[in-house]
């Protein structure tokens, strides 16, 4: 007989799901599954609806997936061809930033705030590790404030080792299916602990010789809230490539060179030379970040495969 039900563990090889009538099964993919059209690593991911049909054993395997309301994707590490998808049905992500301890870089937020905002996934950044900053820190987390806050991003400023700033983001958590996303050693597992003293998370330490994270989250797992809703857990992520984007649709996804593009000279204007581009114009009149539009080149030289690799290889 066949049961419907939420995939809230993936371990690589294994998915629990959670049934509607409350079982927890351990459920395999069908060897045929991951033959019909995916191109992905992980055809199932934490999120999806699926149907099983139970084993005698008490396993079962997974014989159908229901349409994704939305996800987060990414492409493969070491296979452009393929993506790699975070996971699916949410109602927002937090992508958890450090200015410091470890250095987040802005060309990573940028490349994920696009991939969100393709799949209409809403994105509030949580600025971590605040009560570990310098002034030289605290001088460089305005600059990113003042960045993405006019381009009407949600920021929010926390600490999840001391509990400032928590109650905006359990506010925002109620109700609602939020993926936590960020760089290795950002605090993600620190703060979901913080939200949920009762799972089991492990919590890392930061490589001091190289002020990079160490990966503490090995599966990707959802964790229900007490109030409604539920937090999905993921390792952490070194390098976000881009997937399946054309040229001409890069800038859609930058919502201030969306905005400009519509007072470019031309209809196909990719921002980069062309005369009577806006948003060229913009720049030169600091109406729009150096850094966001550094990111939209980068993500427009993904098109040529030897440049992306070398931009993952690099990317921290």
């Amino acid at each position: 007989m066949t049961q419907r039900g939420l995939v809230i563990k993936n371990t690589g090889s294994w998915y629990l799901v959670k049934t509607e009538e409350g079982a927890c099964i351990a459920c395999k993919i069908k060897g045929n599954f991951r033959l019909k059209g995916i191109r992905s690593t992980n055809p199932v991911v934490v999120g999806d609806y699926v149907h099983i049909v139970c084993n005698p054993e008490g396993t079962a395997f997974i014989t159908e997936i229901e349409a994704r309301r939305n996800y987060i994707i990414r492409r493969a590490s070491n296979l452009s061809k393929q993506s790699h998808i975070l996971a699916a049905n949410l109602d927002r992500v937090m992508l958890l930033v450090t200015v410091n301890y470890p250095e987040t870089s802005t060309t990573f937020v940028d490349r994920f705030l696009a991939s969100a905002e393709a799949y209409g996934v809403p994105v509030i950044l949580l600025f971590n590790k605040i009560d570990k900053y310098n002034n030289e820190d605290l001088s460089r987390l305005n600059e990113w404030l003042q960045t993405y806050i006019p381009i009407d991003y949600t920021c929010l400023c926390i600490s999840a080792r001391t509990g400032e700033g928590l109650d905006a983001v359990r506010k925002a958590l109620r109700g609602q299916v939020t993926l936590f996303a960020g760089n290795s050693g950002v605090g993600k597992s620190t703060l979901i602990k913080e939200l949920l003293p009762d799972a089991e998370i492990r919590t890392g330490e930061i490589s001091a010789s190289h002020n990079k994270g160490m990966h503490t989250t090995t599966s990707s797992e959802m964790y229900p809230l007490a109030d409604g809703g539920y937090i999905i857990d993921t390792p952490g992520i070194k390098g976000f490539g881009t997937f399946d984007m054309e040229v001409e649709e890069i800038g859609h996804y930058f919502p201030e060179i969306f905005r400009l593009s519509a007072d470019c000279r031309y209809g196909n204007c990719t921002h980069r030379n062309e005369p009577g581009c806006a948003v060229l114009h913009a720049i030169d009149e600091q109406r729009i970040s150096c850094s966001r539009y550094n990111s939209y080149l980068s993500m427009l030289e993904d098109k040529d495969e030897d440049k992306y690799r070398t931009n993952v290889r690099s990317m921290s």
